[in-house]
């Protein structure tokens, strides 16, 4: 599958990381569980770092003068496009290092309540520092303070 994500038992792996299978009674947040998040997070952390390399290479071969203003100008909108996204993701990469930091403490947990994130929740997500009610009560707030 394209993005390096293969699809097992109807649910995408993270970063080529297969998902997590969980044996009945086991503990949450073991030393596997947590040692399964973290390859999942420098896995990503690495694939992220890997595309800005690229991007920048990519922006120091591409880079010309075109005498031509429309395409300086498709040039520099490509570029542009490209600089935000390596923007968000440079936020993306800083969120998973604060999350590998958690992994020594308290990752799984939620930040608001402290009940469990969840593993199915962390396997779509894995920078989630909230359970799935107190994000929804979140994300109810901040529409009620934009509209």
């Amino acid at each position: 599958m394209p993005d390096g994500k293969k699809k097992t038992l109807g649910v995408l792996s993270i970063a080529g990381v297969e998902p997590y299978q969980a044996q009945p009674g086991e503990e949450y947040m073991n030393d596997a569980q947590l040692d399964h998040f973290r390859t999942i997070l420098e896995a990503w952390r690495n694939q992220l770092r890997e595309e800005v390399d690229r991007t920048v290479t990519h922006m120091k071969d591409e880079a010309a003068n075109f005498p031509d203003p429309v395409d300086r100008a498709a040039q520099e909108e490509e570029f542009s496009l490209e600089l935000r996204t390596r923007d968000r993701e440079r936020k993306l990469i800083k969120k998973i290092e604060k999350t590998l930091l958690k992994i020594e403490d308290d990752f799984g947990f939620c930040d608001a309540c402290g009940v469990e994130i969840g593993i199915r929740r962390l396997e779509a997500r894995p920078t989630a520092d909230l359970c799935i009610d107190c994000k929804t009560l979140a994300e109810i707030k901040e529409k009620q303070l934009v509209g």
